[in-house]
């Protein structure tokens, strides 16, 4: 497995997003702890940084989001934002948006390996969203979720409007939107919107084994599991056929198929390098 890990110059300790990349797993962490990683422009424009280049990087097999302190992360920094309603800020909501949201979770939703939300604390608005658009969601056991739009009387962002009903169904996913409340995480864990919830304990622990199997898996098979579950939420049955062939095609010509297909035959584990 390849090991790979950024210079201290590219992810300064006081940066409000850090990056580590350890044996093909890239954690990107929220690093505003006093403001409970609320996302102020900084946050965003980094964020939206660091998504694309993990992304975009080849070595990287497996990507972790998660935060630092008590919080996941809390969505819009409200200071900011009134300030923005005032007109005292660069980028109003309605430009951040498009300018951040929007880019940063498509980003996570739609990149070609697979996403962990570690949840290791409260996730309210964007910062709830952005756990939903993951492919797996592992809350500490003190950890919850709050949608909160509504009740600071702004519409849902950051994807949940499409993550939150195929997480919960539609009718659920409405109630929590019209009605923001925390939802805790053994309740989440019932509804579908936690993996796995673990003591604070073995947090860690829980995280690092769910993306060193990640990592060490047929990654070109996995991104091409979420792009196809994805297309086909949205897509007929004979489109979404017809993407089921071609992603058939893109992973049988691969090194993984043909290393699994060689270990099956000699009744061996195969070894996966993402390729």
């Amino acid at each position: 497995m390849t090991t790979s890990t950024p210079s201290p110059a590219d992810t300064p300790s006081d940066a409000p997003v850090l990056l580590r990349v350890v044996d093909a797993v890239a954690t990107i962490t929220l690093n505003r702890p006093e403001a409970m990683n609320g996302l102020d422009v900084a946050t965003k424009d980094l964020l939206l940084e660091t998504v694309r280049r993990v992304a975009d990087d080849p070595e990287v097999r497996c990507v972790v989001l998660t935060g630092s302190g008590r919080a996941f992360c809390v969505g819009q920094d409200l200071k900011e934002h009134l300030a923005g309603l005032r007109g005292d800020a660069d980028v109003p909501l309605s430009d951040t948006v498009e300018r951040h949201y929007n880019p940063i979770v498509h980003t996570l939703a739609t990149m070609p390996k697979p996403v962990i939300a570690a949840v290791n604390g409260v996730a309210a608005g964007a910062g709830a969203s952005l756990a939903f658009a993951a492919d797996f969601r592992v809350l500490v056991d003190s950890a919850g979720f709050n949608t909160s739009f509504a009740g600071v009387a702004l519409s849902c962002d950051t994807g949940s409007s499409w993550t939150l009903p195929r997480l919960v169904g539609q009718a659920r996913a409405m109630e929590l939107l019209y009605f923001p409340r925390t939802v805790g995480a053994q309740e989440a864990l019932e509804l579908g919107l936690a993996t796995q919830v673990v003591a604070e304990d073995g947090f860690a622990d829980a995280v690092d084994a769910l993306a060193a199997r990640l990592a060490a898996g047929p990654t070109v098979a996995y991104g091409s599991i979420r792009q196809a579950v994805a297309h086909s939420a949205a897509h007929p049955l004979d489109e979404s056929l017809a993407l089921e062939a071609e992603k058939m095609a893109l992973t049988g010509g691969t090194e993984d198929h043909l290393a699994a297909v060689d270990a099956f035959v000699a009744k061996q584990q195969p070894e996966f390098r993402g390729r």
